[in-house]
């Protein structure tokens, strides 16, 4: 049977994150910092962060996104994982609570699908389109009844508490630059830029 490999997309695949990036670009990072930092501390809710960060991006244009897409730290050799997973047969997904506009162009490097916020700038967020942790697990769940696939055959990476209730829901699991909250629930652990070294740890669980 094949694998479904589950990847976040800030901070696992990415330095920093997506929201961060294009608010630097567009020259207002100072007011999505505050906007972010409120939002880690529980202060702001996931649909009222993109209520008070999407006004600031009313000026957003898609080569805006292509230029940001391409000049952010992503982690080194993610096509080289991608691609692999693909000749095998298997299956790749990206949940992140980003915008979705920038997680799928992921798929341009081999991924077979992406999951974010539908959102854009300068708009007011659908809340039912903004995505929480919880949402990971549903969207999991999800692809693999649409795959045909068990929990036991999913590998879920990731770095954060956003990735939490996926680690509470999956046994297999490689937490990636993770602080101790996630790390005590995973399965295996990598610290390190190189996404390869992270996914040969994930393979461990696909045999």
């Amino acid at each position: 049977m094949t694998k479904l490999h589950i990847f976040d997309m800030d901070g696992t695949l990415l330095d920093g994150s997506a929201c961060l990036h294009i608010s630097r670009h567009l020259g207002v990072i100072e007011q999505v910092n505050k906007i972010e930092e409120a939002w880690s501390r529980g202060e702001v809710g996931h649909v009222e962060f993109y209520e008070l960060c999407l006004p600031l991006w009313a000026g957003l244009k898609d080569a805006d996104v292509e230029t940001v897409f391409a000049n952010s730290p992503w982690l080194e050799n993610i096509q080289a994982v991608f691609q692999d997973i693909a000749v095998r047969g298997e299956y790749s997904a990206v949940i992140t609570l980003s915008p979705m506009f920038f997680a799928e162009r992921l798929r341009r490097w081999g991924l077979t699908t992406a999951h974010g916020a539908a959102v854009s700038g300068g708009t007011v967020p659908d809340p039912a389109l903004v995505l929480t942790p919880d949402s990971k697990v549903a969207i999991m769940k999800t692809l693999i009844e649409h795959y045909g696939l068990q929990l036991s055959d999913c590998i879920a990476y990731g770095d954060s508490a956003s990735d939490i209730p996926l680690f509470q829901t999956l046994e297999n699991t490689v937490a990636i630059n993770a602080p101790r909250k996630l790390s005590e629930l995973a399965a295996a652990h990598y610290n390190g830029r190189n996404m390869w070294d992270a996914y040969m740890i994930g393979r461990r669980f696909a045999a």
